[in-house]
């Protein structure tokens, strides 16, 4: 009998990590795929990304569009409210037998719910990782207590999920999506990137995405000044901007971006670069600059430096390749500098990726082929043996 496993996807950055997994799913003779495009991919602001997926070849089974009004704490509140309402019609339609999520984005959070309520098993991806800077942190912590399976990148992350009262049974070391998803591109020639951009790459460049920290929104809009403050001080470097996530916040950083953009020629701005012109730009700037996870958890595999910049990302387990520093002028410019220096590119050489190898799409398909159906929705909490000192 054919399982139905229903993926849900919400941007750019989960459907390129979950690509593979996707054709997995697609071609398997035992499985129907239900592909559900949400979030992001269906707004024109953030490039309208569904094209993307459609030019892979995959069939959109469901659109459902929850974003409404302004990215504010409101805003995101009515869209979760919303998309649990749209995914719990949308699911009683589907009827899956498994449904099957990565990450911590609020749409995500809100068809999780619907699923739970519904009685459908949920697979979990990347769950038990850490930002601390950002409301996701809860949104991921309560999806792995909605899952019956976890795939986790990390021991450590393993340990995580066991430690919210999950089963250990029921979590899955398989190591990280990213080099899964590098690793199945053909990545572009610098000539065919630049085309395709229109924009030229000098003898310095940097790949900047800025994020709302969505835990300190006191702040956010001197963090994203402070950071532009530091760029506007290094004229010898190219920048190229990519836009934030649909987060509270975000439209401040769009438009400060835009305004820098307008008056400095060596910098671009990018509503979606998409994945292979994403990775494909890896290759030939220095580093990247910002707050988005793919400098923690990706950008590793291509040897490059990442500035992590402010607590975003704080609590993820980090490569050597990563440099911290303070959402502020002088301690961002210091970061730069330590990227461009001799001492930090010897260590580039010997730095690896804590993610893990190319594989985890294969290990989770494996797994999901070898499920036995219906799965067991009731589960028991893991109680761990607390020592007092």
């Amino acid at each position: 009998m054919q399982r139905k496993i229903c993926v849900i996807t919400s941007s750019r950055a989960d459907y390129g990590l979950l690509r593979l997994i996707l054709k997995g799913i697609d071609t398997d003779s035992d499985l129907i795929l239900q592909l559900v495009a949400t979030g992001m991919h269906l707004s024109s602001k953030y490039g309208d990304t569904c094209q993307e997926i459609l030019t892979d070849g995959f069939v959109i089974d469901m659109k459902i569009d929850t974003l409404v009004g302004e990215n504010d704490a409101r805003g995101v509140s009515e869209s979760i409210g919303l998309g649990v309402s749209k995914f719990a019609a949308a699911l009683e339609e589907l009827r899956p037998d498994l449904v099957l999520v990565l990450g911590d984005r609020f749409e995500i959070f809100a068809a999780v719910i619907a699923a739970h309520v519904a009685l459908i098993p949920v697979a979990h991806i990347h769950g038990g990782e850490l930002t601390e800077g950002a409301i996701d942190d809860a949104f991921r912590h309560s999806i792995a207590k909605m899952s019956q399976l976890h795939f986790v990148s990390t021991q450590e992350y393993a340990n995580r999920v066991i430690q919210l009262g999950e089963q250990p049974g029921s979590v899955f070391v398989t190591g990280g999506l990213g080099v899964d998803a590098i690793s199945q591109l053909e990545l572009l020639s610098k000539s065919e990137l630049e085309s395709i951009l229109n924009f030229k790459f000098g003898e310095k460049n940097l790949l900047i995405t800025f994020h709302p920290v969505t835990l300190e929104l006191a702040s956010a809009d001197k963090q994203i000044n402070e950071l532009l403050a530091a760029l506007d001080k290094l004229p010898d470097i190219n920048y190229i901007f990519t836009s934030p996530n649909a987060d509270p916040g975000s439209n401040y950083i769009s438009h400060a971006v835009e305004k820098f953009v307008a008056t400095h020629e060596n910098s671009s701005f990018y509503a979606s670069l998409g994945q292979l012109n994403y990775f494909s730009c890896i290759q030939f700037v220095d580093g990247v600059v910002g707050n988005s996870s793919s400098g923690i958890l990706e950008i590793p595999t291509f040897r490059k430096g990442t500035i992590n910049v402010g607590d975003r990302q704080q609590g993820r387990v980090q490569a050597k390749s990563v440099i911290n520093c303070e959402p502020d002028v002088e301690s961002i410019l210091n970061a730069i500098k330590v990227l461009y220096s001799a001492e930090f590119m010897d260590r580039l050489g010997a730095s690896i990726s804590p993610y893990g190898a190319e594989g985890a799409s294969n290990i989770i398909l494996r797994i999901i082929k070898n499920l036995t159906f219906p799965i067991e929705i009731k589960k028991l909490f893991h109680d761990l043996t607390i020592s007092e000192k």
